[in-house]
């Protein structure tokens, strides 16, 4: 798990992962980036003395992407689950996806429903954008733009979908194939960095699993922004579009 200035949510989180039902069987990684406030005194407080919970500073924030490489270089276990910190996971999240992917060899990598604290449903499986997706979200109305997300409500009853790809927020895939992939591509210091691994996933021949029936909780928040005027005023918003350039040109010949 990787923090970044979040340290409550961070503890929160990880015992949601305390109460899993395969807790025996699982390590817990915190990766800290340079976070620059109290969050590592508030996790040595916290963990210290717990063995299943190993702290790693990084010297310096290295970005989504980086940072969680450099944690899965630690990872002992079959599976990785990569996971923001403001995520709550239900007692058996985990031992339901690593049945899927045990039963499973066809599929690469699975995701959680993932539910805003009102009750609605985060579209967290979309299908791959293109430029110009990115381009009608920046600049037209919500009921003008070109819609790349799944209708996520068709799915509620199916157990497994198949789908492009899912938000980095909550997943799960075989250690051994994040690392056979070089891990996320580290050119993305933040933002589609998933985007780019499910499809890299999918070139293998793999699947991108969707597990509507696993209910995650998530925060309402959009850290890219969501106008033009976030472009001024928002620094997450530059780095969105900084990805999305690096992104559509790595990808621009389909491949």
């Amino acid at each position: 798990m990787l923090n970044y200035r979040s340290p409550r949510d961070t503890v929160r989180c990880i015992r949601s992962l305390k109460k899993q039902t395969v807790i025996r069987e699982m390590e817990i990684l915190l990766v800290d980036n340079k976070s620059d406030d109290e969050s590592i005194g508030f996790f040595r407080a916290q963990f210290d003395n717990d063995p299943q919970v190993r702290i790693i500073e990084n010297r310096q924030n290295f970005g989504f992407a980086l940072g969680n490489n450099l944690a899965a270089i630690n990872v002992k276990g079959e599976f990785l689950l990569i996971m923001n910190p403001d995520n709550i996971l239900p007692p058996d999240a985990l031992e339901k996806m690593v049945k899927v992917l045990k039963s499973r060899p066809d599929i690469g990598i699975v995701g959680p429903g993932l539910i805003y604290p009102d009750g609605t449903l985060r579209p967290s499986a979309r299908r791959f954008p293109s430029m110009m997706d990115l381009i009608n979200k920046r600049l037209f109305p919500a009921k003008w733009q070109k819609n790349y997300v799944y209708e996520m409500n068709k799915f509620a009853k199916e157990e497994v979908v198949t789908v492009d790809w899912l938000v980095g927020a909550c997943l799960m895939l075989r250690t051994r194939l994040f690392r056979d992939l070089g891990g996320f591509d580290e050119r993305y210091f933040l933002f589609f960095e998933d985007i780019d691994l499910c499809r890299r996933i999918k070139n293998l021949g793999l699947e991108v699993a969707y597990l509507p029936q696993i209910k995650v909780s998530d925060r309402k928040a959009r850290l890219s922004g969501s106008n033009l005027l976030s472009l001024i005023t928002k620094k997450t918003t530059r780095i969105h579009l900084t990805s999305a350039v690096k992104y559509f040109w790595k990808w621009r010949t389909g491949n």
